[in-house]
């Protein structure tokens, strides 16, 4: 949302940007589950796929409830859920080649975040997700998910962090 604004999109705070977010964070769990899909077996894929929705489900549900309203509280998450099963229809049909979304993958969002934003940005909204919101979600989860599914001795190693407070933390 920030780098959009940035590029001077309209986004206004409110239910339109949770659905922008919804948008997004469904595309960041299609890419994080076809991460999955190359180090898991097909229940433990599942397994953690699941998991991933119905976190982001909450969290969303967490934040739009804190900034809405608690008149949200049983359809948001809902209307997430929903969402997602119909996206993840749609994105199944995209490849993923070389740890990477294909190019129709990224078009995908950018169609349905093309559809969301005012008319005013629709020209330009397509290409500012395929070239550059769609590529940076994808180096984040990448980066995310670096290790995470490898033993532990075998994973990257953390960085340690010095907390504002001075104490140490990671």
């Amino acid at each position: 949302v920030k780098q959009m604004r940035e590029a001077n999109f309209d986004i206004d705070p409110g239910p339109s940007y949770f659905s922008f977010m919804r948008e997004v964070l469904i595309f960041m769990a299609m890419v994080a589950d076809r991460i999955a899909y190359e180090q898991l077996d097909a229940d433990a894929r599942a397994r953690f796929t699941a998991e991933v929705a119905h976190r982001v489900a909450l969290i969303l549900e967490e934040n739009e409830v804190r900034l809405i309203g608690p008149e949200r509280a049983q359809s948001c998450r809902q209307q997430f859920v929903e969402l997602y099963n119909l996206r993840a229809t749609d994105y199944a049909t995209f490849t993923f080649v070389d740890n990477a979304p294909d190019f129709a993958f990224m078009r995908y969002l950018g169609a349905c975040i093309t559809a969301l934003v005012p008319p005013k940005d629709q020209t330009w909204a397509m290409d500012q997700i395929v070239a550059i919101e769609a590529p940076d979600a994808v180096e984040s989860i990448r980066k995310g998910m670096r290790g995470l599914f490898a033993p532990p001795d075998q994973r990257p190693a953390r960085r340690h962090v010095r907390h504002l407070d001075g104490e140490p933390g990671s």
